[in-house]
């Protein structure tokens, strides 16, 4: 085993085979290090290496999915679901499954795993609360949550007095109708080229605020479930940070290769760092299954044997409900996302040194993220699919992305998914776990949200006003909003919309970061959009960087030939040959990425994130 902290590890970004591509140990790291995969050098051991780094995707994706299922399902008294939960729970891995291997082969192309977002969990408990059986606050209840737990302390009436059985299988088919109605108008955002033409104004000072609310929201939910045991809960976060924080830059040898008329090889990789979430689960998992300490959650237990082999389809515990509250809160669930994927865009593609996601990338993959909730509500899933924050932060964890594991993580979901008895497995996971991993991965989303700020001038006093008076009341509006009392417009469908709509920290954080951005004036500098590739490059350099990026958001090749085919309309979500000039840095149309405000003088290429960091 051989240690070098001489010399930081790049995150890695997905290379030209789609394969985890670690840098070869003791070498100085390279200016431009090369997109080629050691694949073809381990040959099977690099499919081994994936699996692994799949399973701890996985892993984190279940913690995440569980959750959120708890979350809705918390208030359901027992027996109140007619069908089994590891039913429900296989439902939303098959349309995650599909969701992720569509987005990652034809969508934004980055290793984004598709997950239940909880910007869809939001409007759910809403829509949830809002039925006459149920209760609403009452003296005594105590404390309402600025998000997710603000439902936790919802009663559902008793089963004699309102029918709870046909009441909660009424709500569901009325969320699955809302998840519906978001998936379609988060598809028809992405298919008019929305995303693309708004994505470009949305600088560090967007972007930032955004992630740094998104690694805060949700730190209550996370303490509640590590408070079911602080012990199991410590010790999984200690293990996850000693093995990619403090072991993460030892390697030991992988595999050994010989080609011809050379002697052998060994290929060292940071093992510790890429099993640091595989490793702490399995330890944590099986110290409290002896001492007898695993806490499951009995709203996800199931008395009865769930079948080996289901084949999930639509209309499996009847269709969809329609009505006009679902409508409204389908929209914000629509509207949330997709203000969060946005920020997954970004966020993924600076962990792995690529250039921001051009127009068409982020269009499809919203189009093919609003594919994916109406697939879900079909299946009769109450929550639909998004890029994950978690998942990313997990990337990060690993400093390594690959599109070849996200199509694994896709496979293995839509395995679990075939099979309600073994996704019933996942169900078990001890509720510390849950809050343990993603407390890491909120934390490491938290941190790269701060780091995003380096990119503009944070010593402005504009700019800090931006950033304080958007992660302010972003937090603070959903408090007020569940402390206030009852509002009403007379109108329930808008009254179901902004209370959806406003208790959604992350959209706020967007919103109002991206009106004060585009509407206070400052200099492109300032705003952090006008960093130019280091004149130290050539330009053999910078037209193989454009290549790159080209190739990283680029379309596969058979879908790339039916781009002259299609309508005008849809033309944006095809790379276009000027993109790969403006990718980079080249050349700019006249007016694009210009301020919104016309005393604006100043121009200057887009940024790019890549040459920056490698400066």
């Amino acid at each position: 085993m051989s240690r070098s902290p001489l010399h930081p590890v790049p995150l890695l970004a997905v290379g030209s085979q789609d394969a985890p591509a670690p840098v070869p140990p003791l070498l100085p790291p390279l200016q431009n290090p090369s997109s080629h995969s050691w694949a073809s050098r381990c040959g099977p051991s690099t499919w081994v290496l994936s699996c692994l780094l799949a399973l701890q995707h996985f892993l984190v994706l279940s913690s995440l999915l569980s959750a959120s299922h708890l979350l809705l399902l918390h208030s359901l008294p027992p027996g109140g679901l007619s069908y089994s939960p590891a039913q429900l729970l296989a439902s939303s891995f098959f349309s995650c499954g599909v969701s992720t291997v569509l987005q990652t082969w034809m969508g934004s192309r980055l290793p984004l795993v598709q997950a239940p977002s909880l910007e869809f969990l939001i409007p759910a408990l809403v829509l949830t609360n809002q039925k006459p059986c149920l209760t609403t606050k009452t003296p005594g209840n105590g404390e309402y949550r600025a998000k997710l737990s603000a439902s936790l302390s919802l009663h559902l009436c008793s089963l004699s007095s309102c029918q709870g059985l046909e009441l909660w299988n009424t709500c569901l088919r009325e969320v699955s109708g809302a998840v519906v109605v978001s998936g379609l108008l988060q598809g028809t955002i992405g298919l008019l080229g929305l995303p693309g033409r708004v994505f470009p104004y949305c600088g560090p000072l967007v972007l930032a605020p955004s992630l740094v609310v998104a690694g805060l929201s949700a730190h209550k939910e996370v303490a509640q479930f590590c408070s079911t045991h602080w012990g199991l809960a410590l010790l999984l976060i200690l293990l996850m940070v000693i093995c990619s924080q403090h072991l993460g830059s030892c390697r030991v040898p992988w595999c050994s290769w010989r080609p011809a008329s050379t002697s052998s090889t060994h290929i060292y990789i940071p093992v510790f760092r890429l099993l640091s979430v595989l490793t702490p689960v399995a330890c944590v998992w099986i110290i409290s299954a002896l001492l007898g300490l695993s806490v499951i959650p009995l709203q996800l237990s199931d008395p009865t044997e769930a079948p080996w082999f289901w084949l999930p389809h639509p209309g499996e515990w009847d269709w969809p409900l329609l009505t006009p509250r679902a409508l409204a809160a389908g929209i914000s669930m629509a509207l949330a996302a997709s203000t969060s994927s946005l920020g997954c865009y970004a966020l993924c593609g600076q962990l792995l040194h690529l250039s921001p996601p051009p127009p068409h990338a982020c269009s499809r993959g919203l189009s093919l993220e609003g594919l994916g909730s109406v697939l879900a509500g079909l299946l009769g899933s109450p929550l639909g699919t998004a890029s994950s924050f978690p998942n990313v932060g997990t990337v990060s964890l690993f400093q390594t992305g690959s599109r070849q594991v996200a199509h694994l993580v896709g496979l293995f979901c839509v395995g679990l998914g075939l099979s309600p008895r073994l996704a019933q497995l996942f169900i078990n996971i001890p509720l510390p776990v849950l809050g343990g991993v993603l407390g890491v991965t909120q934390a490491v989303v938290l941190s790269a949200g701060f780091s995003s700020f380096h990119l503009a001038d944070i010593d402005s006093g504009r700019n800090v006003f931006i950033v304080g008076f958007s992660i302010f009341m972003a937090l603070l509006l959903p408090r007020w909003l569940w402390e206030a009392p009852e509002f009403n417009t007379g109108w329930s469908p808008l009254d179901m919309f902004l209370r959806s709509l406003l208790a959604e920290p992350i959209f706020l954080a967007g919103l109002l970061g991206f009106l004060l951005e585009n509407t206070i004036s400052g200099t492109r500098i300032e705003r952090g959009l006008g960093q130019r590739l280091p004149t130290s490059f050539t330009a053999q350099e910078t037209q193989k960087s454009r290549e790159k990026a080209a190739q990283e958001y680029g379309l596969p090749l058979p879908i790339t030939n039916l781009c002259s085919h299609i309508p005008q309309p849809l033309h944006c979500l095809c790379p276009m040959p000027e993109d790969s000039e403006d990718e980079e840095g080249g050349p700019s149309k006249t007016g694009e990425m210009a301020d919104l405000l016309p005393t604006s003088e100043e121009s200057c290429p887009a940024a790019s994130r890549e040459a920056v960091r490698s400066q």
